[in-house]
C-alpha cells in the first residue's frame, strides 16, 4: 500500500465548539476516503501503459492530482486545530505584519476570503511562497491547485501560445522538441535547492517520542501474513461501553487494571495497544507493559485511524470482553 493513514494530530475532546463526533465523521469517513481512493488510483495506474491507453492514463493522473491533494489538504487540516486561536507566536505574528500590514488584517481578510467562499466546494489557506519569501491567502477549488508544499523544478507549458508559432497545432511535435532541449544540469540544481528544504514534521506525540509505536497500515499486514500478534484495544471504559465496535481480532482490556490481567499475555508474543486516537492510553498502556518485559508498541492514530484505513470491524462479543 503506497499511502498511509496520517494519525490525527488534533485531540478531538478538546476542541472548543467542534465535536469530537464531526472530527471523528471528517477524519474516518472524508479523510479516509481520499486515501483508500488515493490507493485505488495508485494501484489502477500500475496496471496503464500510457503508450497503450494515453486517455486512461491522463485520466487517471487528473484523479490522482485530485486526491492526492485532497489527501494532503485533510493532514493539513487536522494538524491546523487544537490551540486557542489566540497566541500567535512572535516570528509569525511578525510574519504576518509584514504581509499583510498588521495581524488583524490577516485574520479579516482570512475569514472575508472563506465567508465568500463557503458556498462552493474548496479551500481558503495561508501559504508561504518562497519565490516572493512572502505569506499569502489564496483560495483553491475542487482539490485542483497545485500539491501543497511542493516546489516545481521541470515545467512544460501546453498552452497553445507556446508552440502555435512554430508548430501549429502539433503539441507532438513540440513536446519532442521540448525533450530535446531540457536544461538537466538546471535541472540537477533546483533538485539540489528542493531537497533542502525540510519536510513537514511527523505527526506525533511528543511526550511519547521515545515509544516505538506502528501503523494501522503494518498492523493489518501482520495480522494478513498470519502473525501472532496480541492486540489489545485499551480504550478508556466509558468510550468502549457505548462503541458497538471493536477491530477485528482485538481484545478490550482495561487500560487502568494492567496488574489484574497482564498475566494472561503470553511473554513471547508482540503486543499492540490502541486507544481511541492513539494518544495517551495506548501509549501509556504500551510503556507499562515494556517494563514488564514485553514486546509491546503502541499503534498511531488508534481505533479513529483503524477505521478511516478500511480495516475489519466486528461487534463486541463474549470473545471481546466488553466491559
Amino acid at each position: 500500500m503506497r499511502y498511509q493513514i496520517a494519525p490525527i494530530y488534533c485531540r478531538p475532546w478538546l476542541l472548543n465548539g467542534i465535536s469530537a463526533r464531526l472530527i471523528e465523521s471528517h477524519y474516518e469517513g472524508n479523510y479516509g476516503a481520499a486515501v483508500s481512493t488515493l490507493n485505488a488510483i495508485a494501484a489502477e495506474l500500475e496496471g496503464v501503459d500510457p503508450a497503450a491507453n494515453p486517455d486512461a492514463f491522463r485520466r487517471l493522473k487528473r484523479d490522482e492530482l485530485r486526491v492526492l491533494n485532497s489527501t494532503l489538504l485533510h493532514e493539513l487540516y487536522f494538524a491546523s486545530l487544537g490551540g486557542d486561536g489566540r497566541s500567535i507566536p512572535e516570528g509569525l505574528a511578525n510574519a504576518l505584519g509584514r504581509d499583510f500590514g498588521s495581524t488583524d488584517r490577516w485574520r479579516c481578510e482570512f475569514v472575508a476570503l472563506a465567508e465568500a467562499s463557503a458556498s462552493g466546494a474548496g479551500w481558503v489557506l495561508l501559504s508561504y511562497v518562497p519565490r516572493d519569501g512572502r505569506l499569502i491567502n489564496h483560495a483553491a477549488g475542487d482539490d485542483f491547485q497545485s500539491i501543497p508544499g511542493a516546489i516545481p523544478i521541470l515545467a512544460l507549458d501546453l498552452y497553445e501560445h507556446a508552440y502555435h508559432i512554430d508548430f501549429g497545432p502539433n503539441a507532438t511535435a513540440y513536446i519532442a522538441a521540448f525533450m530535446r532541449n531540457i536544461d538537466w544540469a538546471a535541472v540537477q540544481k533546483r533538485y539540489d535547492d528542493a531537497v533542502k528544504v525540510a519536510p513537514p514534521p511527523r505527526l506525533q506525540q511528543r511526550e511519547f517520542s521515545d515509544l516505538p509505536s506502528i501503523s494501522v497500515e503494518e498492523v493489518q499486514a501482520l495480522i494478513e501474513a498470519g502473525e501472532a500478534i496480541q492486540l489489545l484495544d485499551t480504550r478508556p471504559r466509558h468510550y468502549s461501553a457505548r462503541s458497538p465496535d471493536i477491530v477485528k481480532g482485538a481484545v478490550w482490556r482495561d487500560p487502568e487494571r494492567v496488574e489484574e490481567w497482564i498475566g494472561e499475555l503470553s511473554p513471547s508474543k508482540p503486543v499492540v495497544t490502541f486507544c481511541v486516537y492513539g494518544f495517551h492510553i495506548g501509549c501509556e498502556t504500551a510503556r507499562a507493559l515494556r517494563e514488564k518485559g514485553f514486546d509491546a508498541r503502541y499503534m498511531a492514530g488508534g481505533h479513529s485511524a483503524w477505521k478511516a484505513a478500511k480495516g475489519a470491524m466486528t461487534l463486541f462479543n463474549d470473545d471481546t470482553d466488553k466491559p
